[in-house]
């Protein structure tokens, strides 16, 4: 007979507990796992006005609010560790919220709106690879996958920190074993009651389920506390109370006639039970809703937010969403870290950022995701993985002997020399040039090479039109096709049918700059998008339907595949400084929320030296392109 999970809760405990030690071992190492900073951004949404502001420099002195993309387990990891730009945030974080997932029934698919057309996207691979691996084996999977993160948010929090865990009834009492076990019983403080009155759950056999639970635990004693008021319906009187010293009791105040004195109260201090409609959100008919189904009420955070975070202290939430933690932390005067696995989310979270004009922050990602897939599937090297890739090309690998990379291949008939890079790395400029150089000196030479990647740096188009070299081509390798590897059965398969697609990259291409005087200090500088380029449909997690819907599209009205653009007028080469957005559903300069506008002026301080200005583009599957063009 199988054990029951009961059974077998202290085995998945101390399973987690094994993971999140290995993890902690590893922040001192070289080869530890860091934050790349795509943007930074500075909050200047365009609504045809002009941007001027002073730009802070990052640094270790200088605290940025940040919005990370990638899996939370990998982020924490890093946001522990810390780099040469950024100190650890171990024990710096004073409140985390969080709102895993509940159920694995849920329907991750996104609607893409654009114009005339919507597409329905499947979630990305990774985020396919994660919720599937979240809920695998039902709730044994659910806790493995929180146990390890659990422990590392616990390290991140201050001696002041508390944490609040967002669940329902599917996993909330066994979650509440593991937390009294990572936080310490007595470090439980109250299990919170989300009410919904307003949702109509239709006939169903039992009782309509109208609530979520929040479990709140404090780091120490030591625990930040402020007790929330909220509005009453409506005023209430009530008898006011005096301590009277000679009696060592309360007791009703009364006047000089002894009539009893009443007060008139219109607020009173929050209890467990919070009753927030959950409709007002998750209906269309709420300016807060931003079409984004697990999306939370604004005043859910605030009262937790004003109650376990001191002003100016540090807010984390490492299952963002729709970014609801972060905007209410701005408004309320905190410091913010937000993350998510999630593209969709990401994208919604930085644009409500924007909306709100809010203090800069930095936009940031771990990178390879086909990393942790590769160290989860059956091809356990890299030379495995490489030979894999150059068979499905269609090329031969070379034999395996001393001088020759693993990770090359050929095509006889053509003289083409085939180089596969690794899931663990951005392919970027550095490794163009490798492979230019192998083309040219491997072996005698070759007429042509074909660089493979999965990861590539966001400017990897610019890189190539500037290198202008007819026998350099760079495709990218399937990004399910780990996902499709999950077993050398799968991989037989492929090479049978032979139907593997490698895509060539999106790029994005910008009119030629025009710069004329403003006035005696500044210059009117244009930039004006030309054509977006998106990767081959076949590259994307849509259907047929939904292919042949984004190819018309392709066709016609490429630039509407534009979700976000921004300019960095002064580009260093380093960091990306976003000084000027726009958006799609930003319809303050032109009223179209399906389209980002083409053409955007700026007034700059002029300049003796030559500027560089990056333009930068997020496409609505999430894809990142970025161009740089030099202005004399």
């Amino acid at each position: 007979m199988a054990e029951s999970l009961l059974e077998n809760l202290i085995k998945i405990l101390n399973q987690g507990k094994k993971e999140a030690e290995k993890t902690l071992d590893g922040l001192s190492k070289n080869n530890r796992i860091t934050l790349q900073t795509n943007e930074l951004v500075l909050p200047s949404k365009d609504n045809s006005g002009l941007f001027k502001g002073h730009i802070k420099e990052i640094g270790k002195k200088v605290f940025f609010n940040r919005l990370i993309y990638g899996d939370n387990l990998l982020s924490m990891q890093a946001l522990l560790a810390g780099d040469s730009n950024i100190s650890s945030m171990r024990g710096k974080i004073d409140l985390i919220y969080i709102d895993p997932p509940f159920d694995s029934k849920a329907d991750y698919r996104t609607k893409v709106e654009l114009p005339n057309i919507n597409i329905d996207q499947k979630p990305t691979i990774i985020e396919q690879f994660a919720y599937s691996d979240t809920w695998k084996d039902g709730t044994v999977s659910y806790l493995k996958m929180m146990i390890p993160r659990l422990i590392l948010m616990r390290e991140l929090l201050s001696e002041q920190g508390s944490i609040y865990v967002h669940i329902d009834w599917h996993v909330g009492h066994y979650l509440k074993i593991i937390m009294d076990e990572i936080f310490g019983k007595d470090n439980f403080r109250n299990e919170l009651i989300w009410h919904y009155p307003d949702n109509f759950q239709g006939n169903v056999k039992g009782f309509p389920v109208n609530h979520n639970n929040i479990l709140f635990y404090r780091k120490g004693p030591d625990y930040y506390f402020n007790r929330v008021k909220i509005p009453l319906d409506k005023p209430k009187k009530r008898d006011r109370r005096i301590w009277d010293k000679d009696k060592g009791k309360v007791v009703a105040a009364r006047d000089k006639d002894g009539n009893l004195i009443y007060d008139l109260y219109t607020d009173k201090y929050c209890d467990d039970v919070w009753s927030i409609g959950q409709s007002s959100v998750t209906k269309t008919r709420s300016k807060e809703f931003l079409n984004y189904d697990t999306q939370k009420p604004k005043e859910l955070l605030r009262r937790i937010i004003e109650a376990s975070c001191p002003p100016g202290g540090l807010v984390a939430d490492f299952f963002a969403g729709s970014g609801t933690t972060g905007a209410v932390a701005e408004k309320l005067g905190r410091k913010w870290i937000m993350g998510d696995l999630g593209k969709p989310a990401c994208m919604i979270s930085r644009k409500r950022m924007i909306d709100l004009d809010s203090s800069p922050f930095l936009f940031q990602s771990i990178g390879d995701y086909q990393k942790e897939q590769f160290e989860k599937s059956e091809f356990r090297t890299i030379r495995d993985l490489s030979h894999v890739v150059i068979n499905l090309y269609k090329a031969l690998p070379f034999p395996q002997q001393d001088g020759i990379q693993n990770n090359l291949g050929y095509i006889k008939e053509s003289k083409t020399l085939v180089y596969v890079d690794s899931p663990r790395k951005m392919t970027g400029y550095n490794t163009i040039r490798r492979a230019q150089e192998l083309r040219n000196t491997f072996m005698g030479g070759w007429k042509k090479v074909i660089l493979l990647g999965w990861n590539f740096v966001s400017d990897i188009g610019q890189i190539i039109t500037n290198l202008n070299d007819p026998n350099l081509e760079v495709l990218v390798i399937p990004p399910d096709l780990l996902d499709q590897l999950k077993n050398k059965k799968k991989y037989a398969e492929l090479i049978k049918n032979g139907k593997l697609r490698f895509s060539s990259l999106q790029y994005l291409t910008i009119k030629p700059i025009k710069k004329q005087e403003y006035d005696s200090s500044h210059d009117k500088v244009t930039v004006e998008l030309d054509n977006y380029i998106l990767l081959s449909p076949d590259a994307l997690p849509l259907d047929d339907k939904n292919k042949a819907k984004l190819d018309e599209i392709r066709a016609h009205d490429p630039l509407a595949l534009i979700e976000y653009w921004s300019i960095d007028p002064d580009y260093d080469e380093e960091v990306f400084r976003s000084k000027w957005q726009d958006y799609r559903q930003n319809i303050e300069n032109d009223n179209d929320p399906y389209r980002v506008i083409k053409k955007a002026e700026l007034i700059l301080p002029k300049q003796a030296t030559s500027r560089k200005i990056c333009v930068k583009a997020v496409d609505v599957f999430g894809f990142e392109s970025a161009t740089v063009m030099e202005v004399k």
